[in-house]
């Protein structure tokens, strides 16, 4: 069976919404997109790398997915994120698009993405990684289909914003399996499910 890890970055209060720039999610009339860009550093560059020296395959929801095809499918250059971004096969959940062709490697999943998640689970293949997609997130976590998460704890907190359990989420325990602390003092903490 393949495992599901979420990586997200969030607030102390909570918010996963508009990390990278002030444009990347407004909905709700929300005004602190770009919180995230000051706390980059050599550490978390190194701890997200690491990721990617075990393969996965992506998953995401429409929404990051589009957003995505923005910033890593055109590009070229020798980051080792573009490499890994453009060659990973790419599984979209969404009820709203026709077809995944605007990225390479990239294949619609239609329907409702809890079913279609869980039946991708069974399959032989490589892990699946989410990053962002927290309505994705949401759905996965109540159906008992994330396996781990990498939450990127950033020192902040906003106030307002969409936050990781909007209305709560079901009874699920995870062991603290590793942490790191940035110099910039953002906390990646990574939890097994239990």
């Amino acid at each position: 069976m393949r495992k599901v890890n979420a990586t997200l970055s969030i607030t102390l209060d909570g918010v996963v919404q508009g990390l990278g720039r002030p444009d990347e999610d407004t909905r709700g009339g929300f005004t602190h997109g770009g919180w995230g860009g000051e706390y980059n550093d050599d550490v978390m560059a190194a701890e997200m790398g690491k990721s990617m020296s075990n393969p996965t395959d992506m998953l995401f929801g429409r929404r990051t997915w589009a957003d995505f095809i923005t910033a890593w499918a055109t590009r070229i250059d020798d980051n080792p994120f573009t490499t890994h971004m453009n060659a990973a096969t790419k599984y979209v959940c969404s009820r709203t698009l026709d077809n995944a062709d605007a990225w390479q490697n990239s294949i619609l999943l239609s329907g409702d993405a809890a079913e279609t998640v869980a039946e991708l689970d069974t399959e032989v293949g490589r892990d699946l990684t989410i990053i962002g997609s927290a309505s994705l997130v949401r759905d996965l976590h109540a159906a008992g289909l994330v396996d781990s998460y990498t939450l990127l704890i950033h020192p902040l907190t906003l106030g307002t914003g969409m936050r990781l359990f909007e209305g709560g989420a079901p009874l699920t325990e995870f062991e603290l399996t590793g942490s790191v602390t940035t110099t910039k003092g953002v906390i990646i903490a990574h939890y097994t499910r239990l």
